[in-house]
C-alpha cells in the first residue's frame, strides 16, 4: 500500500503545480483566439482542481496521509512551473500536451502499482482519467495542426 500512497502523493503534487499553471496561462493568455483558449484554461483548471480533492480524499481513505503544502509539492512534481508572462496559445498548448502526457505516465503508473496490489478501487479509478487525459492531448494536438 505505501507504493501506491507515495505514487498518488506524486500525481496530486504534479495536479497541484498543474492547477496554477492553468491558472496563471488562463491570466496570460493573449492573441486571435483568446476567446476560445481563456474559457478552455478555466474548464481545465476547474477540473484539476475536482481532480486535486478526489485524490487527496482516496489518499485518506486509503488510510495515507495527503502532502498539502506548495513546498512539498515543488519538492517532487515534474511539472514546471508557468512564467508571469503573457503567452500564445501555440506555446500553450505545446506545455499542455506535455503536462498532460507527464500526469497520464503518473495515472497509467498508479494503475499497474494497484493492479499489481490488488487495489481495484484505485485502479478502476485512474481508468477514467487515463481516458480523459487521452482523450485531452488528441485534443491538443489537433489544435497544433
Amino acid at each position: 500500500m505505501e507504493s501506491i500512497l507515495n505514487n498518488l502523493n506524486n500525481f496530486l503534487s504534479d495536479l497541484n503545480v498543474f492547477y496554477r499553471k492553468l491558472q496563471n496561462y488562463h491570466w496570460n493568455i493573449k492573441g486571435k483566439d483568446f476567446f476560445v483558449v481563456h474559457p478552455k484554461l478555466e474548464e481545465y483548471y476547474t477540473e484539476v482542481n475536482t481532480q486535486i480533492d478526489e485524490i487527496a480524499e482516496h489518499i485518506l481513505a486509503l488510510c495515507g496521509q495527503p502532502l498539502g503544502t506548495l513546498k512539498d509539492y515543488l519538492n517532487i512534481t515534474k511539472i514546471t512551473e508557468a512564467e508571469n508572462k503573457k503567452v500564445d496559445s501555440t506555446l500553450v498548448y505545446n506545455e499542455l500536451i506535455k503536462d498532460y502526457s507527464t500526469l497520464l505516465e503518473d495515472v497509467k503508473n498508479i494503475k499497474n502499482v494497484a493492479d499489481k496490489e490488488g487495489e481495484h478501487k484505485t485502479s478502476a479509478m485512474m481508468d477514467d482519467i487515463i481516458d480523459d487525459y487521452s482523450l485531452k492531448i488528441w485534443m491538443l494536438k489537433q489544435s497544433l495542426e
